[in-house]
Parts: C-alpha cells; sequence; structure tokens
C-alpha cells in the first residue's frame, strides 16, 4: 500500500494505491482442479457445438441477476445441478454466476469490488471469494457463466468459466470487444439499452478479428496481449426502452439483419430485463413464447438467459448485511426455485421432439 506523494502533475485525484495479489499467486491458493478443468472443458466444447448447430439442445443461462452470498449460491448450484443431470438430453443448463455489476449512476458493484457490502471495497478478498466459489460450483460438475466487465478480472478466473456475456452497457466498448476476441469461451453480446441489435451486431463482428491491447499477464506485468479473434460471438436480446424484444418480429429482423451482415444467424433472448420489464413474473411467459417459436419452426433461437434465485423478487442492501433475506436477490428481482424448475420441466418436455427435428 502506498500514499500518492504531492504531486501537482501525477494521481491528482488518487487517494491510494493497494497492491493486489498477481493472478499466478491467487491460483497457486486456489489451483485448477482436474474435475473444474474437465467440466470447463465440456462445458465449452457443448455452447460451441450448440452454435455450430452439431449438438441439437437449446442453453440456458440460468442463475441469481448477481452473487452476494456465496452459501446461498452454492445451495442453488446443487439444485440446478439435480435438474442438470435430469434434462441434460434437450437443456444444456449453465449457472449464471455474476460477480460484477455495471451501474448507470452509483450502487454495490458486486461481490468482487465489494465482498463485505459495506464501501469497504476488499477486492483482493472478492478475488479470492470469487475463484474459491467458481471451483466448488464447477468440481460439482455445473458449467458456469459470467459477464465481462473489468478488463484485468478474467486473468483471475477466467480458466473457470464457461460461457460470457457483454452487457448492454459495454457492448458498444472497444475495450470489451477487444477484451471478448481474446477470451476463451463463446461470448454473447447485448443489444443496448435503447434495443439498438446493431451495436451487438458490430460488437461480435470487432471480436471476431485479432486485436491487439493493453492487458496483463499472470504475473501482474502490463503486456502488449495480441488475439486470434474470438468465432463464437452472438447476439443476446434483452429488449430496450422498456419495449420486449422476444416476439417472432423481433427475433426476425434479428435474423435478417445477421443475415446482411454476413454473420451466423445465432440468437440467445434474456427473458429479463426489458423483455419482462423487470417483472419476474413475466420471465417463464417469455420462456414459454421463445419454446413455442422453436415448436413452430424458428431456427435461429440457440440460448436464452433467466434471472432465478432460492427465493421471489429482490430485496434493498442495507447497513446491516446479516439482516438480509436467504436466497433473495440485492440488485434484479429474480424468479423463484418452485418457479425456475417448473419453468425448465415444462421447457425441456416441450422442446424434446422439436429440438431433435430441428436438428435433423
Amino acid at each position: 500500500m502506498s500514499e500518492p506523494k504531492s504531486d501537482p502533475v501525477n494521481d491528482v485525484n488518487v487517494a491510494l494505491h493497494e497492491r493486489l495479489p498477481t493472478p499466478s499467486e491467487i491460483k497457486s491458493r486456489l489451483p485448477l482442479t482436474d474435475a473444474a478443468k474437465q467440466v470447463v472443458l465440456e462445458g465449452r466444447q457443448a455452447l460451441r457445438d450448440i452454435l455450430d448447430r452439431r449438438d441439437h439442445r437449446l442453453f440456458v443461462v440460468v442463475g441469481p441477476c448477481s452473487i452476494h452470498d456465496p452459501e446461498a449460491a452454492l445451495d442453488y448450484a446443487r439444485r440446478l445441478k439435480t435438474l442438470r443431470d435430469e434434462f441434460g438430453d434437450t437443456l444444456l443448463l449453465i449457472m449464471r454466476v455474476y460477480f460484477e455489476k455495471p451501474r448507470t449512476t452509483l450502487g454495490w458493484k458486486g461481490l468482487v469490488n465489494d465482498p463485505d457490502m459495506d464501501d469497504s471495497f476488499h477486492i483482493d478478498k472478492g478475488l479470492e471469494i470469487a475463484r474459491k466459489l467458481l471451483l466448488e460450483i464447477t468440481e460439482m460438475g455445473l458449467p458456469v457463466a459470467t459477464e465481462g466487465l473489468d478488463p484485468i478480472t478474467p486473468q483471475y478466473y477466467g480458466d473457470l468459466i464457461s460461457w460470457t456475456a457483454i452487457g448492454a452497457r459495454t457492448t458498444e466498448s472497444q475495450t470489451h470487444r477487444e477484451m471478448a476476441s481474446g477470451l476463451s469461451t463463446p461470448v454473447g453480446f447485448k443489444n443496448a439499452t435503447d434495443g439498438s441489435q446493431q451495436v451487438a451486431i458490430n460488437a461480435l463482428q470487432s471480436a471476431a478479428t485479432p486485436h491487439s491491447f493493453l492487458g496483463i499477464d499472470g504475473e501482474g506485468r502490463c503486456t502488449i496481449v495480441r488475439t486470434r479473434g474470438n468465432p463464437y460471438g452472438h447476439v443476446v436480446l434483452r429488449g430496450g426502452n422498456a419495449q420486449p424484444n422476444y416476439d417472432s418480429v423481433s427475433i426476425r429482423l434479428c435474423e435478417q439483419a445477421l443475415e446482411e451482415a454476413e454473420v451466423p444467424s445465432r440468437i440467445v433472448v434474456d427473458c429479463s430485463h426489458a423483455n419482462s420489464s423487470k417483472d419476474p413474473a413475466l420471465q417463464p411467459m417469455v420462456l414459454r413464447d421463445l419454446v413455442h417459436q422453436i415448436v413452430e419452426g424458428n431456427r435461429s433461437i440457440v440460448g436464452v438467459m433467466l434471472e432465478s434465485n432460492i427465493g421471489w423478487g429482490s430485496q434493498k442492501l442495507t447497513r446491516d448485511p446479516s439482516q438480509l433475506r436467504y436466497g433473495v436477490s440485492i440488485t434484479d428481482p429474480c424468479i423463484d426455485w418452485e418457479t425456475t424448475e417448473s419453468a425448465l420441466r415444462e421447457a425441456a418436455e416441450t422442446l424434446r421432439g422439436a429440438l431433435r427435428e430441428r436438428a435433423a
């Protein structure tokens, strides 16, 4: 830890520098196990196969809006693993494990940035908690998904991720397009908050090409990162300006835009956010509509996203985190476990034959 020296030119608005453990140091304390590695590799390959139409299944990214309680996250993961085993012939279930939250103004920035939820910002602690949790979930046999927000954090736990989202606020960011071009996972680019799909299409075109940019290596040294490009980018429709875009007309318009851009028609739909007006009760209805579109012949919808937790809705983060209700989101409202299980079971039963026919 070092305080900036009095200098009228440099670090004028910086109060303090605190050194972080390097990615290699944290990985040495929490190494990737053989069991976790196998789950990650199989999860990534299954996703690539779905995107390439070699696997008929629909992938489902499902889980809490954000992780704030590791014990509740593990509880959720155990439940989801049971469903993954049951529906594995039809649905590829990936647990949503989001540690970083973008903010329009202010608010809790996620477990990595503020693990104690008290504005103490012990980021070193947050990184270690995040990696430990990812290890525990993947060792259960459950692949995980996260949002790529900070361009440095993938060095700390990117080896445990099977799918990455680039959020609506950052899809247009050059930094995130460059980062996505080097990620080892398939990457979903969300449409902009105003509903524009073109920024997401531009992003997947950009990320598919090689880039060179500033980054860090495992030892924490600044490097020039040179990427090969990521061919597994795809659009995620999440609605915008309080208007949904999961209906068949919106899906067709997106297909046409992808065709005009000469990129594969691979579409994931987020059942939350503007597609459900942030009303969790609408998420199962959105999913049911998407399932109906697939049954009726849609070939471009390859995945869906659901915000789900153990308990229903959301709660406000107060000054005493110990008073929070167990398994209830402190960010966006979620459907509860019973609704999640029911919605996924209905989708799996309805799609079991349709997905195989679509792949034939």
